[in-house]
């Protein structure tokens, strides 16, 4: 077998096995080996069924990390370039705004601020285009164009990743790191 060291960014596909959700044989999973600057190895995993569209991610990271808190507050445009790890075990907080936690639909991602804002976007997108509430709706709308103006740089906002797995990170000296406390 080839030194882990040489596999950086190659990517290892097992296909044909059983999806846990139509049960076919056309799940393929893959495993993604990356070296992230000024954060370490990573692995990044997934499940993608070509039948029924599953799909499940995660991040691990190689080197064993205690529960930790990021938080930053994005204030210019130059702060959506930082890079974001987020295990499938992080909850994301917006303080007033929104809090994802985690469940078992959550995936792992690697992006950055950007990414992670235009998640939560498209997620406000969907729920409102579903919602009957017109005050509701309303309230969607008025947190679409929040993070728009924040996308723009027009906006300030704060993001939290607490992650009790130590596998998510914001990579970036701008960022508050704490360790997490337990529940």
């Amino acid at each position: 077998m080839a030194n882990k060291e040489n596999q950086l960014d190659e990517i290892q596909e097992i296909k044909g096995q059983v999806c846990p959700m139509c049960g076919k044989k056309t799940l393929t999973l893959t495993e993604l080996r990356r070296d992230i600057p000024y954060f370490g190895v990573v692995f990044i995993y997934s499940m993608n069924c070509s039948n029924c569209k599953f799909h499940k991610s995660d991040v691990e990271v190689e080197k064993k990390n205690p529960p930790l808190k990021f938080s930053i507050t994005v204030d210019g445009e130059d702060d959506l370039k930082i890079r974001v790890v987020k295990s499938s075990q992080a909850t994301i907080k917006i303080p007033r705004l929104v809090e994802i936690t985690p469940g078992p639909a959550s995936n792992g991602y690697v992006t950055n601020i950007e990414g992670v804002i235009r998640r939560i976007k498209d997620m406000f997108e969907a729920q409102r285009d579903i919602e009957e509430s017109s005050d509701k709706k309303k309230e969607y709308n008025k947190h679409i164009k929040k993070l728009n103006r924040v996308l723009w740089g027009k906006e300030k906002l704060r993001i939290i990743i607490e992650d009790p797995t130590g596998n998510s990170a914001i990579i970036s000296d701008k960022a508050k790191v704490e360790k997490l406390k337990k529940a």
